[in-house]
């Protein structure tokens, strides 16, 4: 049985593995964590032994936008509706907003559409540097002065 959770307190990065298979660089479950727990909504999927095996997270202003950068399912749990239930919650958590958009390879896009979202045009930049482990500012050493 799946259960689904908004509450990132729970969450430990060690519930976190298995996730962006494909990714040239795979965050680490740390940055992983840190970036669930930073964003505007985020909600996860569990399975009955408290393992995460999907999660999405919306980034928003708050008061009319979002975007939802992250939907995953780890492959041996896809096709069992997890990644649907996960953006129906989300989007319901958005119903006050203006927009909400996302972007996706095209293969995608039908899955997107039957969930009521609409084909956008868009760019975007990567940098796969920013996906490895480094101190962020709160964790930098001060040097002696």
């Amino acid at each position: 049985m799946i259960r689904y959770t908004t509450d990132m307190d729970m969450i430990e990065a060690d519930q976190l593995r298995g996730f962006f298979v494909g990714w040239p660089v795979p965050p680490s479950a740390d940055k992983h964590l840190a970036v669930l727990r930073g964003s505007h909504r985020t909600v996860v999927a569990m399975d009955e032994s408290g393992r995460v095996v999907g999660f999405v997270n919306m980034i928003s202003d708050g008061v009319l936008t979002a975007f939802i950068p992250w939907l995953e399912v780890l492959p041996e749990y896809q096709g069992q509706g997890i990644g649907t239930e996960l953006v129906r919650r989300i989007l319901a958590e958005a119903g006050d907003l203006y927009s909400v958009d996302l972007v996706c390879d095209p293969p995608l896009r039908p899955y997107y559409e039957r969930l009521g979202m609409s084909p956008l045009q868009g760019m975007g930049l990567r940098s796969p540097a920013a996906l490895r482990d480094r101190p962020g500012p709160a964790e930098t050493v001060p040097e002696d002065r």
